[in-house]
């Protein structure tokens, strides 16, 4: 078991990422975050708890144990930007998605180092366990799962729909799959967009390789769904009919891929 993630290995072509559910913080950063950053308000609180059904599913899961404030798995090791003329939040980040600054002045910040450290094994693990589930059933399937605060003005006007999923324009998913699973969406009690105002971050965009026989989907939910968003609270009969959804887009994803993929063969 590392302390940069957890693993958890399925029967199925499946695969969840959960990037930015960790919390832990280094004593050496910790005590140069400013006061703001110190509750690390922009965690995608509770979601490796919200998925934890997907093991029902067979699905694999790979959870992050550190903070996104230490390192952002969901940014390129080299920093760059994901979307044109949007704040970018990088991969060791400086301010918080409200624009107050992370850290004290004058503190110093080793991007290599912590790429290194927290980045990097984060990303072996997910490429060896998509090769490994690819060989086994001739595709994988990756769902890369995230929450937000439903408003965040500096980030986006007004409020988010529900279900936000990405595809990266249908770059890293079979549109096929990604239609399926945008019905199942558009089924349930939930607003719902597709490659709106999120497409997919690093890990959508890398690893979603359709013509090598990897899909892969981004999945932001919008936190009022299945939590209180002033207080942080998990509200578990919010989370229960929210699941509900989330199985029906999970197996969505998994029966029309099969049949996809059984089309390419």
């Amino acid at each position: 078991m590392s302390d940069v993630y957890s693993y958890h290995e399925g029967d199925t072509p499946l695969l969840l990422s959960v990037p930015h559910d960790g919390w832990q913080i280094p004593a050496d950063i910790v005590q140069n975050l400013s006061g703001p950053a110190r509750g690390i308000p922009d965690t995608d609180w509770h979601v490796s708890q919200l998925y934890a059904f997907a093991r029902d599913l067979g699905g694999s899961i790979i959870v992050a144990g550190y903070s996104r404030y230490v390192v952002d798995l969901n940014r390129p090791a080299d920093d760059g930007a994901l979307y044109e003329n949007q704040v970018a939040t990088g991969v060791c980040p400086t301010q918080t998605f409200a624009g107050d600054s992370i850290y004290l002045e004058g503190a110093k910040i080793d991007i290599a180092s912590r790429v290194d450290r927290y980045w990097r094994p984060y990303h072996d693990r997910l490429a060896t366990a998509l090769t490994e589930i690819r060989e086994r059933h001739g595709y994988a399937l990756l769902w890369d799962a995230h929450s937000i605060r439903s408003q965040v003005p500096r980030l986006f006007a007004g409020e988010l729909p529900v279900l936000n999923l990405g595809t990266w324009d249908h770059r890293s998913c079979s549109k096929t799959i990604a239609d399926a699973v945008m019905t199942a969406a558009d089924a349930s009690q939930y607003s719902a967009v597709m490659n709106g105002r999120f497409k997919g971050g690093y890990i959508t965009r890398h690893y979603g390789q359709p013509d090598a026989n990897i899909h892969a989907l981004q999945l932001e939910i919008a936190q009022r769904a299945y939590m209180n968003e002033s207080t942080l609270e998990y509200d578990k009969d919010k989370a229960a009919e929210l699941r509900v959804t989330l199985r029906a887009l999970l197996q969505q994803f998994l029966e029309s891929a099969t049949a996809v993929q059984t089309v390419f063969t």
